[in-house]
């Protein structure tokens, strides 16, 4: 296993004075799967205090002092940790005592899951006594120890788990498994911050089985999504629940956040919009406005961020757009959504339309082909869609003395509508002596 230069110093320099290092956790998993470690962790038989005395030359963060963690900044942060074991998890997250132990498998007793209760010293090797290593190579999940206890010291484990089965190809064991499903109510003292960074995570990875798999966590946490479990469309398009079809649009999607969340959302509107028509076939009329209020109530419970959560509402709203807007409705449509947006609509159109139907080609239907090559020549010829975009600007029409107010927002909307509606060039002379003749008639 290799380790960077700078983890390396810091091993030496505990080595030095006589303590044990050894990097510990997602750094070995990682680094075993061959992956880049995104951070550097060790653990140490050094209390505290010999810590801060081993770095007293590096620049330090001490925040974590009282449950034994010192972070040294080095190349990047490296948080190193007193070997520790813990309990009294009042809160179900914060242990109510920590206690220094002089064993690094006692410290790795106390963490979530054996495929992250590892260590490495370069001198000693791997320090594995649950048998992560052999988890890894099998793709479980499993608990250290009893899982029950170990999701009710934190219950953001449980979310925790399902995104590392999402991430890495995992399959939670029996025991594991059953003890997430039973313990999902924990997930509802959680704070909302914590619980939508963890999703967030997850739905980047998540895959159609990941969905369906931790279908009962999910639900536990966005109750909204409860009723399309099991839903049935009753129409040709669709052979899925509307819970199903929901995991195969995610799935399909690109790995972008927004996407994600808007796939994940975007039918939420179909139970309360359910109607049978008199042949017996299912419709949903007005179940994208629904979902995109349904989305934004969920983001902002959760704290997401606020522009997030309105990209994500907007994505919903707009879900299907693709395959309905002809000629001047895409120009419409970009003027007011923009192309970033337009762009993820037609991912996300994409991804509805391949998960209707199992195994089903990732051909593209007309309706949405015709949207996309009537966007990109629209694109092409560099359209004038907003008042940035015209060649003249209050400034311009100051200097003819027509003053801020409500006479110049009106020449620049007529002017924008010419341009737009291709009447006339986007040409700043021509534009101007429009102004002179039209600001007569305001």
């Amino acid at each position: 296993m290799e380790l960077p230069g700078y983890v390396l110093e810091l091993m030496q320099k505990l080595n030095g004075a006589g303590f044990q290092a050894w990097v510990v956790g997602g750094c070995v998993r990682d680094s075993l799967l061959c992956k880049t470690p995104k951070d550097w962790d060790l653990c140490t038989d050094a209390k505290p205090a010999e810590t801060l005395s081993v770095f007293a030359d590096f620049r330090l963060l001490t925040q974590g002092l009282k449950h034994g963690t010192v972070t040294v900044l080095s190349d990047s942060p490296v948080e190193i940790t007193t070997f520790r074991t813990e309990g009294g998890y009042a809160d179900h997250r914060h242990p109510g005592w920590v206690a220094f132990v002089p064993d690094i498998r006692l410290d790795l007793a106390r963490r979530d899951f054996t495929v992250n209760a590892m260590a490495y010293c370069p001198a000693l090797g791997f320090a594995d006594p649950f048998g992560g290593q052999r988890d890894l190579q099998e793709k479980i999940l499993r608990a250290v120890g009893d899982p029950e206890t170990r999701f009710q010291e934190d219950g953001l484990r449980i979310l925790r788990g399902a995104r590392f089965c999402a991430a890495y190809d995992l399959t939670p064991e029996s025991a594991t498994f059953a003890a997430m499903v039973s313990q999902r109510q924990l997930l509802d003292g959680l704070s909302r911050e914590r619980v939508y960074s963890e999703l967030c995570k997850f739905l980047l990875a998540a895959k159609v089985e990941d969905l369906e798999r931790f279908a009962p966590i999910l639900t536990q946490v966005l109750p909204e999504l409860a009723p399309t479990v099991g839903f049935l469309q009753q129409n040709p398009h669709h052979v899925f629940d509307v819970y199903g079809h929901t995991a195969h649009v995610v799935a399909a999607c690109p790995a972008e956040l927004p996407l994600r969340w808007a796939a994940l959302l975007h039918d939420v509107g179909k139970p309360q919009c359910f109607h049978v028509d008199e042949k017996g076939v299912g419709h949903f009329p007005g179940h994208a406005q629904v979902g995109a209020e349904l989305a934004a109530s969920i983001l902002a419970r959760l704290r997401a961020p606020k522009a997030m959560t309105e990209q994500v509402a907007t994505l919903v709203r707009y879900h299907s757009t693709c395959r309905q807007a002809k000629g001047k409705t895409v120009r419409r449509l970009l003027r007011k959504l923009g192309e970033t947006t337009l762009r993820q609509l037609l991912a996300l159109d994409k991804a509805d339309g391949w998960g209707k139907q199992p195994g089903e080609s990732r051909e593209v239907s007309s309706e949405i082909r015709e949207f996309e090559e009537e966007l990109e020549r629209i694109l092409a010829e560099a359209p004038c869609l907003t008042l940035r975009d015209l060649a003249i600007n209050g400034r311009d029409l100051q200097a003819m003395g027509i003053l801020p107010g409500k006479v110049m927002g009106s020449l620049l909307a007529f002017l924008l509508e010419q341009v737009e509606a291709g009447a006339v060039e986007n040409e700043k002379e021509t534009l101007l002596q429009i102004a002179k003749s039209r600001q007569t008639e305001l």
